[in-house]
C-alpha cells in the first residue's frame, strides 16, 4: 500500500498542514500544524490543532513525528501543544532543521529571550539528506535554505512537502528578506527541487488564491518548471535581482513578532512573569 496524504487548511494564515501516514502500519507524521491566534486580544487557542488531534485518534493513527519546515513568520506553531496532548499514547518527536540553532541565536538576541540556543525543545535536528522511517517508507530531508536558513523539505514516496520554497505556479516563489534569507540560496534550492523526477508531487504550505482562483495546494515538478511565474526564461542573476526588488516592496507579516518568538521554541509558551502572565515583546522602530 502507498502513503495517504491528508491536508488541513488554516484560513487565518492561508497555511496547509499535512498528515502523512503509512496505510499498512498506521504510522503518521504531521507537518506545519498551526495554532489559532488573535493578535488584537493576544488570545492563543487550539481549535484547529484539536480538530487534527481528533482526526488522528478517530482514524487510529500512531503519530510518530511532528515536523516543521522552518520557523514560520506568519503563524504560531501548535507543535508542542499537540505533542503534549498526545504524550500519554503517541511517541511523537518534534523535529526540524539543524539550522534552527542559527535562527534561535538571532531572534533570542532581537527579543531579549533567555533561552538555550541549541535546538531545544526540538528533539531531532535534521541535516541535509538525513533519512528516517515512517512505517514501510523512507523519508528524506532536503535542506532548502533561501526563504530562511532553516528551511527544509520532506520527501516520501514521490511526494515532496516544500514548506515556503515554492507556491503554486501562478504565485511564484518565497520571499527571502528575513534574517539569514538569501535569494541566491533560494534559487539554488529551487533548482535542486526541479531536478527531481517530473512526476514528483509538490505539496504547498500556503496558497493565497491570486485573482480569486479556487484554493490549490498540489502541483508537480514538471508543472513548476514549465509554469512558475518567477522562473520563466530567467537566469540566476536575474532571479536574484527580481526577487530582491520584489521583497523590498512587501509588508512585514502581520504575526511576525509573536510567531517567531513562539516558533523558535516549537510553540512553547514563554516563562510566566511573577503575576503568572505570559508575555511576548515587540521591538520598536521609532521614526522621527
Amino acid at each position: 500500500m502507498s502513503i495517504l496524504v491528508e491536508s488541513f487548511f488554516h484560513q487565518q494564515s492561508a497555511t496547509f498542514t499535512y498528515l502523512v501516514c503509512c496505510q499498512t502500519t498506521k504510522s503518521a507524521m504531521l507537518i506545519d500544524a498551526p495554532a489559532d491566534f488573535d493578535a488584537a486580544s493576544g488570545t492563543l487557542s487550539f481549535q484547529t490543532a484539536d480538530d487534527i488531534i481528533s482526526h488522528i485518534n478517530d482514524n487510529r493513527l500512531v503519530l510518530e513525528w511532528i515536523l516543521e519546515s522552518h520557523a514560520h513568520a506568519d503563524h504560531i506553531t501548535a507543535a508542542s501543544y499537540i505533542k503534549q496532548q498526545l504524550a500519554s499514547y503517541h511517541p511523537c518527536k518534534l523535529a526540524t532543521s539543524e539550522k534552527i540553532i542559527q535562527v534561535q541565536e538571532h531572534f533570542s538576541r532581537l527579543y531579549a529571550i533567555d533561552m538555550p540556543c541549541d535546538g531545544r525543545p526540538f528533539e531531532q535536528l535534521f541535516s541535509d539528506s538525513d533519512n528516517f522511517k515512517l512505517g514501510e517508507f523512507n523519508v528524506t530531508v532536503l535542506a532548502t535554505p533561501g526563504h530562511t536558513p532553516d528551511s527544509v523539505c520532506y520527501l516520501i514516496d514521490g511526494n515532496l512537502f516544500v514548506g515556503d520554497t515554492f507556491f503554486m505556479p501562478d504565485s511564484g516563489t518565497a520571499r527571502c528578506d528575513f534574517p539569514g534569507g538569501s535569494a541566491k540560496e533560494l534559487y539554488q534550492s529551487l533548482q535542486r527541487i526541479l531536478a527531481l523526477p517530473d512526476e514528483t508531487v509538490l505539496w504547498m504550505c500556503h496558497d493565497y488564491q491570486p485573482n480569486g482562483r479556487p484554493l490549490a495546494n498540489k502541483t508537480s515538478v514538471r508543472e513548476q518548471r514549465v509554469s512558475n511565474i518567477h522562473l520563466q526564461k530567467i537566469s540566476e542573476k536575474d532571479y536574484i535581482t527580481t526577487r530582491n526588488e520584489r521583497d523590498a516592496t512587501l509588508d512585514v507579516p502581520k504575526l511576525l513578532h509573536p510567531a517567531i518568538q513562539m516558533n523558535i521554541r516549537a510553540g512553547q509558551l514563554p516563562p510566566a512573569h511573577s503575576n503568572n502572565q505570559h508575555y511576548l515583546t515587540i521591538p520598536l522602530t521609532v521614526l522621527l
